[in-house]
């Protein structure tokens, strides 16, 4: 519930300032028990409780990047000289499964393709990670 409050308050934000909604980057929270709560709960759940807030809150003119944009952005912000007193690094969805999930098609004889895909991505991301 509180996700969902403040991703409708950013995009309700955005829109009175006319804010073209195509040029922005959305990086989500997970939705997630809160620490004060004592009830465990699935990723099954987890998931199904982000999905629903992002449905129920984010335009659909929000776009995405590419991995190679991920990626080329990550090294860029790895090499801005300004002091990062936390780890930078890539976005699993976007700078590693995306090629390999493409090259995979859900067909098993494409397990080899989707595996050198997947580890080419890895190798470039962890370049760009340090």
């Amino acid at each position: 519930v509180l996700s969902e409050k403040v991703l409708a308050a950013v995009y309700k934000a955005l829109s009175d300032h006319h804010i073209y909604l195509e040029g922005t980057l959305l990086k989500p929270n997970m939705v997630t028990p809160g620490h004060s709560c004592t009830q465990k709960y699935s990723a099954e759940e987890i998931a199904m409780a982000t999905v629903t807030a992002l449905r129920r809150t984010v335009p659909a003119a929000v776009p995405g990047q590419s991995e190679e944009e991920a990626s080329i952005n990550l090294n860029a912000i790895n090499k801005c000289p300004l002091h990062k007193p936390w780890a930078l690094t890539f976005s699993y969805g976007r700078a590693l499964q995306a090629s390999a999930l493409k090259a995979w098609s859900g067909k098993k004889e494409q397990t080899k393709a989707a595996e050198a895909e997947f580890i080419k991505r890895a190798q470039v991301s962890l370049t760009l990670s340090h």
